[in-house]
């Protein structure tokens, strides 16, 4: 069974798929065991891991290594984070090819001119394509996808841009008219208002996907009473929770002086040798080595 035709058994299996983004194969196996139903392999983090802005700096050769190797390492659907595309339509269809062979189930392109800029930063350049343009690239990846059960996700940033619901709804209807599977309503109010009178005034049948990283009170209650939403992407919260960790550990480190404090509040080295499968290569060295 291909990758994406286990996301969509998926998808028709569960009323609600929660995926959690992943920057790296570690975060991405943690996904798994933490039951989630699959990875997003996240622009943000992925930049976020480099020291660079989500300002389409990362290119897509980056992007495809990190997903090639979460794919090794997981056996969760993927979902590719490609931005707009890495250019236009002509681009596309070079992405679409090498996101398919690199294992993904699913692609997520945004309205977005490109170089895009992260949609939540406050003051942000935010520009959106043509309609018709955007429309071309839908069409693109539709053609060039050679496995049918290949998603293909329009994003829209109508909201993020402030251009108000009305466009937000006439875009999604465009979008699901050049062919894309579901539509992705983004938005960065700090409550889940904005983005439940999207999906209540949504007719359409593509199925929506939301990412409810500014409004955090969108918890599973509230979303499976609207009905519409079929996939919640956790988007920026592996990195976060990392960032987090990592901070709090190298300060009480250096408050101590030491990692006498601290050593104890932390995974072992046997859990990461776990996680690395350190077991499975000592098998293998009995079996094989001379």
């Amino acid at each position: 069974m291909s990758p994406a035709k286990r996301l969509r058994a998926r998808m028709a299996e569960k009323r609600l798929l929660h995926i959690m983004a992943a920057h790296s194969p570690l975060s991405a196996r943690l996904a798994g065991e933490a039951g989630f139903d699959g990875v997003w392999a996240s622009g943000f983090e992925l930049s976020a891991l480099y020291g660079l802005p989500d300002m389409s700096l990362i290119s897509m050769t980056q992007h495809l290594d990190m997903l090639r190797a979460i794919a090794e390492h997981t056996s969760l659907p993927i979902i590719a984070d490609i931005d707009t595309g890495y250019g236009n339509a002509i681009n596309v269809i070079h992405a679409i090819r090498q996101y398919q062979r690199a294992g993904a189930a699913a692609v997520v392109i945004e309205d977005k001119t490109f170089p895009k800029v992260t949609s939540l930063i406050i003051g942000g350049r935010q520009e959106l394509l043509r309609v018709e343009e955007f429309q071309g690239k839908l069409r693109a990846s539709i053609a060039t996808r050679t496995d049918p059960d290949f998603l293909v996700i329009a994003r829209t940033e109508a909201l993020i841009a402030g251009l108000g619901e009305e466009e937000a709804l006439k875009r999604a209807a465009a979008y699901e008219a050049a062919g894309a599977d579901m539509i992705l309503i983004h938005s960065k109010q700090k409550t889940p208002d904005e983005v439940e009178s999207f999906v209540r005034a949504w007719n359409g049948k593509a199925p929506i996907v939301i990412i409810p990283t500014a409004y955090p009170e969108m918890n599973e209650h509230r979303i499976k009473a609207l009905g519409k939403i079929a996939v919640v992407i956790y988007g920026n919260h592996a990195i976060r929770a990392s960032v987090t960790a990592m901070k709090d550990v190298f300060a009480r480190i250096m408050k101590d002086r030491g990692v006498h404090n601290i050593n104890q509040d932390i995974v072992s080295v046997e859990e990461l040798f776990r996680l690395q499968q350190m077991d499975q290569v000592k098998v293998d060295e009995q079996l094989f080595l001379a």
